[in-house]
């Protein structure tokens, strides 16, 4: 049996347990365990922050809390009470009842999880009449608009009239969290909802759900793969691992004192933004539940593992310091963990070539003009990092350069020659020439074909001449780390990871002298993020390739941008050496973008909290 420790804020620990979770455990048919026997514990207004790589475990015991369990698995064994209420004995019946009323749940993607062909109004409404039935039309109409206010969306009959498609993603983010705490649930199980979100989103999301859980006593489990948020949001943090909980203890502890050679791994996989340090992957990937090896799981890829470690049991979680436990025996072994970051390159001559070249560039959708006169310029062997808010107009500057956006003015240039606006006008050297990767691959990648034939359509389209485009498939795919092993799966038999791999060689075998980057890492684990980011160095540093980033997560600039580029509702605000837009920022936005991030992990610890918050404030109608 794992366990994890009580609550150690003062004000919890005379407070009953609003969550109780004992010996809980989620098996495959053949009795694999894709969660091994676990407890928790959270009391009223806490937060427990659950993080791991994917296949970790962390969305599987999320939905168990709920009594719900993946297609193909069962909850087998163990106990699952919420405020009173025990969710593993129920019927299907009783856990519907529970859902939503006593234990609720924020998924990842709100836009999936709202009913698309029902007003957003009506989608809430219907909450609080099947949770909340003695509250009247004038009643729940009232709690509406005390819910809305305090998500900072508009309370208009225009706004509950919308459909879900009609929200931005943030806003869509924050209706689903109004509707999971709109029946003052006991609980709220939060699943990675701030993952592909803009950081100043992301920062009043966090805020807003920080200020709920306080001021309604809700407790919340909080999953994401993405520790430097949790950390700040979080009162204490599970770390899981190939569905044990392998480290546990408070926010801080955790955060700054990590014990567990894992957790280590996974804190020098983020991003310094301060500049001191590289990213470091963790090399390898988690087992499969189904092929998990004897002794700890971690073993094959730890720094510190000793022979011993790949027999016998799991190493049991200890107590290593007050409310701190560790599942390694060897916790106190140093790890190398990040390197030196290489020393910045300096500014872009003037005798350089001329590369790619965007002059007052001005594009729109229908009547709506979202860019506004934008003037860049890319030289080969240089990365340059677009960064703003979601609708700030980076990801159309994007498709304009790659021939996906036709509806400008202004110029393009590659080279000093004039590029078509639609790519299927462009010359076959110029539609070579500039390649794009797109955000989500497992969207971008054809399901019906290989990983091998993937990469070959896209070198027969692009090199038709050449006579044996099975040579620079084969090249391209060892170059970005896919072997042999791999070419003949489909991309639903791959990683997260491994599919942007797949799209990252798609878009080089043709030998671009340009990539498009759009948010590739923006959904990725920090470990898988920090191996893509190395990949990426190269490609610019060894090959030479141009690479335009845009990205929402300012702390991955630092080691990968020459130069950064600024966007706010369409409009360049600063445009400079990344040394400088990081470290002595000129417009007031930037600053904005800045603060609006989590505090970074491997500096001082960050000030008390409530500091350095972004006001929620409202959206206008």
């Amino acid at each position: 049996m794992e366990t994890t420790f009580a609550p150690t804020r003062p004000n919890l620990i005379r407070r009953q347990a609003v969550l109780t979770v004992h010996d809980l455990a989620v098996r495959a048919p053949d009795g694999t365990a894709i969660v091994l026997p676990l407890d928790l514990e959270l009391a009223p207004g806490e937060i427990l922050g659950l993080v791991g790589e994917s296949g970790s475990g962390k969305s599987t015991l999320g939905m168990a809390l709920l009594g719900y369990a993946m297609p193909g698995l069962t909850i087998t064994e163990g106990t699952v009470v919420v405020a009173g209420h025990d969710v593993s004995s129920a019927d299907e019946a009783g856990r519907r009842r529970l859902r939503g009323g006593v234990i609720s749940y924020v998924p990842q993607d709100p836009g999936a999880a709202l009913n698309p062909v029902r007003r957003i109004g009506r989608q809430i409404d219907r909450m609080l009449r099947t949770h909340a039935p003695e509250l009247s039309g004038a009643q729940r109409s009232r709690r509406i608009g005390e819910l809305l206010d305090r998500v900072g969306l508009p309370d208009t009959r225009e706004f509950l009239r919308r459909y879900p498609h009609q929200l931005s993603g943030g806003q869509a983010q924050r209706f689903a969290i109004a509707v999971a705490f709109s029946c003052d649930p006991a609980v709220v199980v939060l699943d990675e909802p701030t993952t592909g979100l803009d950081v100043v989103t992301q920062r009043r999301v966090l805020e807003l759900v920080r200020g709920l859980c306080r001021d309604d006593a809700t407790a919340a489990v909080y999953i994401s793969h993405d520790l430097e948020v949790v950390a700040e949001l979080a009162d204490r943090i599970a770390v899981m691992y190939s569905g044990r909980i392998i480290e546990s203890g408070a926010a801080d502890r955790i955060a700054y004192a990590a014990g567990h050679p894992y957790t280590r791994g996974l804190i020098a996989a983020v991003p310094d933004r301060t500049g001191r340090e590289s990213v470091t992957g963790i090399p390898g990937h988690a087992p499969s539940p189904f092929r998990r090896p004897d002794g700890c799981a971690f073993a094959p890829r730890c720094p510190v593992a000793r022979a011993s470690c790949a027999h016998g049991e799991a190493p049991a979680l200890r107590r290593i310091g007050t409310g701190h436990l560790v599942a390694c025996p060897y916790e106190r072994e140093k790890t190398s963990g990040s390197t030196a970051r290489p020393a910045p390159r300096g500014p872009v001559a003037a005798t350089e070539s001329a590369g790619l070249t965007i002059t007052n560039l001005r594009a729109g959708y229908g009547g709506l003009q979202v860019l506004h006169g934008i003037d860049l310029r890319l030289p080969p062997g240089r990365c340059l990092a677009i960064v703003g808010e979601s609708g700030s107009g980076k990801t159309t500057v994007a498709k304009v350069l790659a021939g996906l956006h036709i509806h400008y003015t202004g110029a393009v240039e590659l080279d000093g020659a004039t590029m078509a606006t639609a790519v299927e006008r462009r010359s076959p050297a110029h539609r070579r020439a500039v390649q794009y990767i797109f955000q989500n691959p497992a969207a971008a990648l054809n399901p019906r074909r290989t990983v091998f034939d993937t990469v070959a359509a896209a070198r027969r389209v692009l090199v038709p001449e050449d006579p044996d485009p099975g040579s620079a498939v084969r090249a391209t795919l060892e170059s970005v780390a896919l072997p042999e092993t791999y070419w003949c799966r489909y991309p639903h038999q791959l990683s997260g990871g491994e599919r942007q791999r797949v799209a990252i060689a798609r878009g080089l075998v043709g030998e671009p002298r340009f990539l498009i980057c759009d948010e590739v890492t923006s959904a990725l684990d920090v470990s898988v993020q920090a191996t893509i980011v190395e990949l990426l160095r190269d490609l610019v540093l060894r090959r030479g390739v141009g690479m335009v980033f845009i990205t929402h997560q300012l702390p991955l600039v630092r080691g990968l941008a020459d130069e950064v580029a600024v966007f706010q509702q369409g409009r360049l605000r600063e445009y400079a050496p990344t040394g400088t837009v990081l470290d002595a920022p000129t417009h007031d936005y930037t600053r904005t973008l800045l603060s609006a991030g989590p505090h970074p992990l491997r500096s001082a610890r960050p000030n008390p909290a409530g500091a350095g918050t972004i006001p929620l404030g409202k959206d206008v109608p």
